[in-house]
């Protein structure tokens, strides 16, 4: 096992190298100067060729490619990820730090309300298959899936808060801003899991251990919980972990839709700015966030699971 985990951690430094390296390269193909682009968020009146190559100095654009990739990985490492265009006197890890929290926060309690919902209801859809209550739950698991995020967030905003104004529409500082936005954000996911708990609890129905058990006279009650659930949750375990370097990445679109200052709101301005550190500096953080998930629970579901225990 401690081979496994070693084997898994060597694997990932290439991975990481890889995903750094895409990140720089496509920020550096843009065909816009980014010491013009500084200078025009900068508001600088007039743009001169001197003007321009004292900006790339200062921002070390001046340097060879390699050179200057390494030195964003290296800075990276220590963590430092440059300026921000918009806004020179902020780094971009401070306008990171400054946004993560509210991104987290949304990104958890999220991941809460799919935990409280798919979890009972996939096992119910699972106990009750093709009922009233499966049938049900099934077409509105379809349904949810097919709707994207935005126009969930724009139909909760127009229903909740301006026909019924039971909640705010956008901004943050209270728990009633938090519910449409994370309901929003886990609505997809709860659909996505409901179905995968459902399909695995099927799936080991017709296993012999369920049988053996049957036979030995256990409770039903015991059976489905203990044996069948808890099995069937073992393949769930690597999905529910990617899931929430997802919810963080997809909460871009949400956060926007209602004005929620976390990350996603932080990217987008960024892009309209074309402040182009941050824009970086957040892909690669969101393709850190889901190499580090991956291993993390890749490697928890090998702990938990004793048949890939002995396979690794």
């Amino acid at each position: 096992m401690k081979r496994y985990v070693i084997r898994r951690l060597l694997l990932t430094i290439p991975l990481l190298l890889a995903i750094s390296f895409v990140c720089f390269v496509f920020i550096n193909l843009i065909p816009s100067n980014p010491a013009e682009v500084a200078l025009r968020v900068q508001q600088m009146p007039v743009i001169t060729e001197e003007a321009i190559a004292e900006m790339e100095e200062m921002l070390g654009l001046n340097k060879p490619f390699i050179v200057r990739y390494f030195d964003w990985v290296l800075g990276c490492l220590h963590g430092d990820f440059g300026i921000s265009y918009v806004n020179p006197a902020r780094t971009v890890a401070g306008e990171l730090v400054r946004c993560l929290p509210a991104t987290l926060q949304l990104a958890a309690v999220s991941f809460v309300i799919v935990l409280i919902l798919s979890v009972p209801i996939g096992f119910l859809c699972a106990v009750y298959k093709d009922g009233w209550f499966d049938k049900i739950m099934r077409a509105i698991i379809f349904i949810s899936t097919a709707m994207p995020a935005y126009w969930v967030g724009l139909l909760l905003m127009w229903g909740i808060s301006v026909k019924l104004d039971l909640l705010p529409t956008n901004g943050s500082g209270t728990w009633q801003h938090l519910i449409l936005p994370a309901f929003t954000v886990a609505l997809s996911y709860i659909s996505t899991y409901i179905r995968l708990i459902r399909n695995n609890m099927l799936e080991n129905m017709n296993q012999d251990y369920v049988l053996y058990a049957n036979v030995r006279g256990l409770p039903q009650k015991s059976i489905m919980v203990k044996h069948i659930l808890k099995n069937s949750m073992h393949t769930c375990i690597v999905a529910m972990g990617m899931s929430i370097p997802q919810m963080i990445a997809g909460t871009i679109v949400v956060e926007n839709v209602f004005s929620w200052p976390g990350l996603g709101t932080l990217c987008i301005s960024s892009i309209f700015n074309r402040d182009l550190p941050v824009i970086q500096t957040y892909v690669l953080l969101i393709g850190v966030l889901f190499v580090v998930f991956n291993l993390v629970f890749d490697v928890l579901q090998t702990v938990s699971d004793p048949r890939l225990r002995k396979e690794s």
